[in-house]
């Protein structure tokens, strides 16, 4: 049932590469008969003290972990340092040696690159993973197929939770029966606009007039000129990845064009009157030019380094990314390419919610947190996936050593405490800056594939974790802490994203379907009442299903 599950999870995959994998759903066994439930909770305590006496005596001496780009130490950035340094700490804690395999594939074809390994590999072969990293609407669709263990005992009885500050991140996740599939040792973080100081100056405009949609369109106006383009962003709306809307949310204000919680009832989105006006918005502001053309086809990175590029003369004043660090390193990138040196830090403002937004979801949307899950061998025990919950997740937020490698990487090669001083941009005045440590002060060293900049962190955002680190190990950069005050004052929850067995067999057929209509109007090939109701028309009974099935299990 898994191999064919998956398939499904990778022909879908295939057909579509603008659209999420998307999966079948396996068997699931029915829940227990209500009535005499002695012995059976005698024989589940059996087998959980059988299960954990083989947990205890299993040994885990190789550990395969897929992982996308938010593990920044990658392979030409210190990742075997990193592997390095985690394979010793671990071994230390747990009394053996276990060694350390990451696979690393490029973040945009991520969810294409694991459904291959699932659905080509089996556990021990060398490239299955024993766990990876999920976000959240890949999680949705992987949580009933039955390739994931649940590790609800494992994360409840973690020696972490001592330390947990935020444990309705994780009880979240759990479904109605209590299982939990992923972990998330961070909440999510989202987006905010940013807009280029020096372009507000050329247009005399000032960041705290901008309040509503016609203030930041009328911006947008005055940015588009002679080439340059108001705002960029990596497509029009984000069909298969929640919360959809976060790359221009201006635009979509109130819409939510996927199949959400609204006034305790499941709805779909798209078909509400709020996503024609923001298919309308979109596609005027298309054809009015302040939206730049390559935003149809742009990935994230291609967006970035467009709007960062040394070339600002046809380049845009807007764009919204993820908070936090981000705002740390969009700034360094402009600084890189020498863009409004003369600003230093103060390139960028952040925007706040325009009135639109604030009316309809009040401020940008914090996305549901990306997760780790571990796979399950389906030998009937959970030996095997607990030595990887103990090795992997449990000492990731260990609060020392193997939390501080996660959080900022490997010591003395992205971070130190030894006295020392080193200078970016030495041979450029106009940038050169020097840095100087007094022995046993934390600190950021430069970056190692690129010594002209400071590193930031590894995968855990300190900020975000739902653990904090206990060594007293932090980065205080001003911008990154102002980033991330700045969204926190500024953010709500997304809605959460939902999951039935007929919305995973079809999810990633919608994704496709409504990424193509949206370009459509977009474009100008149709309007948005038309394309809503060619959906309706493809999609509506469908939808009802969907509906009915969500609406009927809550």
């Amino acid at each position: 049932m898994k191999k064919k599950v998956l398939s499904l999870i990778l022909s879908s995959a295939m057909v579509a590469s603008l659209a999420a994998c998307g999966s079948n759903t396996a068997e699931v066994a029915p829940a227990t008969e209500s009535g005499d439930t002695t012995a059976t909770q005698s024989t589940d305590a059996a087998a959980t003290t059988e299960q954990t006496e083989a947990a205890s005596d299993y040994e885990l001496t190789d550990l395969y972990i897929t992982v996308d780009g938010t593990l920044t130490a990658n392979v030409d950035n210190g990742q075997d340092a990193f592997v390095e340094q985690w394979e010793k700490a671990v071994s230390e804690k747990l009394g053996h040696d276990i060694k350390l395999h990451i696979n690393q594939p490029e973040h945009s074809g991520y969810k294409d690159n694991v459904a291959q390994l699932l659905t080509t590999g089996q556990p021990g072969d060398g490239q299955y993973p024993d766990a990876l990293i999920m976000s959240a609407t890949m999680f949705k669709q992987y949580q009933t197929t039955g390739i994931l263990w649940d590790m609800a005992d494992a994360y409840d009885n973690a020696e972490f939770q001592s330390r947990v500050t935020l444990p309705s991140i994780n009880e979240n996740m759990k479904t109605a029966s209590g299982e939990l599939y992923g972990f998330a040792p961070t909440y999510g973080n989202g987006c905010v606009t940013y807009v280029k100081q020096s372009w507000l100056d050329a247009a005399g405009l000032k960041i705290d007039d901008i309040k509503t949609f016609d203030d930041y369109y009328n911006m947008l106006k005055a940015f588009t000129k002679d080439g340059q383009t108001g705002v960029i962003a990596a497509g029009f709306g984000k069909m298969d990845e929640a919360p959809y809307i976060n790359y221009m949310p201006e635009f979509w204000q109130g819409a939510y064009p996927a199949i959400y919680q609204k006034d305790g009832q499941w709805v779909d989105g798209f078909q509400e009157q709020a996503t024609v006006d923001a298919l309308t918005r979109l596609a005027q502001g298309y054809a009015d030019g302040v939206i730049d053309k390559d935003t149809e086809e742009a990935s994230t990175k291609t967006a970035r380094e467009k709007w960062f590029s040394n070339d600002q003369t046809t380049s845009e004043g807007v764009f919204t990314y993820w908070a936090g660090t981000w705002l740390r390193t969009l700034t360094d990138n402009l600084d890189k390419n020498d863009v409004d040196a003369d600003l230093g830090d103060d390139r960028l403002v952040q925007l706040a919610p325009i009135k639109e937004i604030k009316d309809t979801w009040g401020g940008y949307l914090n996305r549901e947190a990306p997760v780790w899950v571990i796979t399950d061998d389906g030998d009937g025990d959970n030996a095997r996936e607990q030595a990887i919950f103990d090795a992997l997740l449990e000492t990731m937020l260990d609060g020392d050593t193997v939390q501080t490698l996660w959080t900022y990487g490997a010591e003395d090669v992205h971070w130190s405490t030894h006295a020392e001083s080193f200078t970016t941009n030495p041979d450029d005045p106009d940038k050169k800056k020097d840095y100087e440590y007094e022995e046993g002060k934390f600190h950021l060293k430069q970056s190692p594939n690129d010594p002209n900049s400071v590193w930031k962190k590894n995968h855990l955002d300190p900020v975000l974790v739902i653990a904090p680190l206990t060594n007293g190990f932090v980065d205080n950069d001003p911008l990154i802490e102002e980033g991330n005050k700045f969204f926190t004052e500024n953010c709500v929850d997304a809605p959460q994203s939902p999951s039935s067995e007929t919305l995973t067999e079809v999810e990633a057929d919608l994704a496709t379907d409504k990424t193509t209509l949206m370009n459509e109007v977009v474009a100008g090939k149709k309007s948005a009442e038309d394309a809503i109701a060619e959906y309706q028309t493809k999609w509506g009974d469908t939808i009802n299903t969907i509906l009915e099935e969500l609406n009927s299990a809550e």
